[in-house]
């Protein structure tokens, strides 16, 4: 993935990622998620409820909930999950793809300077995470989780407002999972 890229002097330790980190703001989108063929619709809320604590609820538009995660600094706790995500792997990729999105702080090992972007690699247990900034609008468009020779998981934020996605895809390369979150438009 880096072979072409050109590396340059950091002057960042540490990459923030903003999204999902006010405590006074609900987080709600519009969520599809189809995994190995089941498709699941509905609404996701990410709600930061403490310093290093935040909540990922998704429910139907009905109002039954599909799972409830709670994520305390490093410990994950399953709440509640529907019977038919409630696969160990399942659970599992949906415990780091929604980890990757809220984490706020990664230590930079190492920059990269592309065209229109700064790249920023951070260390993610035996993998890495690569943070996309837009150098003309400064926002974090990207971050894709990679092992040592290739990439897992692509996080995509568009319609970025505010400091906001409006759009949001999780994309992975080897399994049958995608995510696409939707933010409600407030009336």
């Amino acid at each position: 993935m880096t072979k072409d890229w050109v590396k340059s002097e950091s002057t960042q330790k540490y990459i923030e990622n903003s999204y999902f980190s006010e405590l006074t703001t609900d987080y709600v989108y519009k969520a599809k998620i189809d995994v190995y063929g089941h498709k699941f619709g509905g609404i996701l809320i990410i709600k930061k409820i403490g310093k290093e604590e935040h909540r990922v609820v998704f429910t139907t538009e009905f109002g039954n909930k599909l799972f409830d995660f709670l994520y305390q600094k490093d410990i994950f706790k399953k709440n509640f999950i529907v019977e038919d995500l409630d696969k160990k792997m399942i659970v599992n990729t949906l415990q780091k793809d929604f980890k990757l999105l809220i984490s706020e702080k990664a230590k930079v090992e190492v920059q990269y300077d592309l065209d229109d972007e700064l790249v920023f690699k951070t260390s993610d247990d035996k993998r890495s995470n690569f943070y996309f900034i837009n150098k003309k609008t400064h926002t974090l468009d990207k971050i894709v989780n990679t092992s040592k020779s290739k990439q897992n998981v692509e996080v995509l934020y568009k319609e970025i407002i505010d400091g906001m996605a409006n759009t949001i895809w999780i994309n992975h390369h080897h399994i049958n999972l995608q995510i696409e979150l939707k933010k409600f438009a407030k009336k």
